[in-house]
């Protein structure tokens, strides 16, 4: 939502709750890169394909970045600074969500490739852009666009 946001196809970006008990007063999540969490995928059929079972994995990086980095360094990589809202918490969302990946890298052998928060951001930007998912879809990451 946060890319969605800098490229112009929604409004303004709502952070829900701020007043978390966390460094920055917003929830942490375990944020995974797309490309990661489709090769977990592809591990576990590969997994079930050759022996069978039922399993549960967690996927993730086993550390959190915050709602409020998420939106900085979305902000600093597009180079647009576009509406934030402050919202009041939504009932139920916990103050952080972190994964243990401990059981997946074991039992497939599964290592994520995207471990970099500014990386991850970087990669979903450039695809919404490739896909013309943009307001400003031919503005480079240094800048530019209607929300700048």
């Amino acid at each position: 939502m946060a890319s969605q946001a800098a490229l112009g196809l929604r409004p303004a970006l709502s952070i829900y709750g701020t007043d978390y008990a966390t460094p920055d007063g917003t929830c942490l999540r375990d944020y995974i890169q797309v490309t990661d969490l489709a090769d977990a995928h592809l591990a576990a059929l590969r997994h079930l394909r050759a022996k069978g079972g039922r399993h549960t994995f967690n996927c993730g990086y086993g550390r959190g970045a915050s709602v409020r980095e998420v939106v900085e360094t979305v902000k600093r990589i597009s180079g647009i600074d576009f509406p934030v809202a402050e919202a009041p918490r939504r009932a139920g969302d916990p103050a952080a969500l972190v994964a243990d990946a401990t059981r997946i890298r074991v039992t497939l052998a599964w290592e994520p490739r995207f471990a970099d928060l500014d990386t991850i951001v970087a990669q979903a930007l450039a695809w919404e852009r490739r896909l013309g998912n943009s307001a400003c879809a031919g503005t480079q990451a240094s800048g530019g666009g209607p929300l700048s």
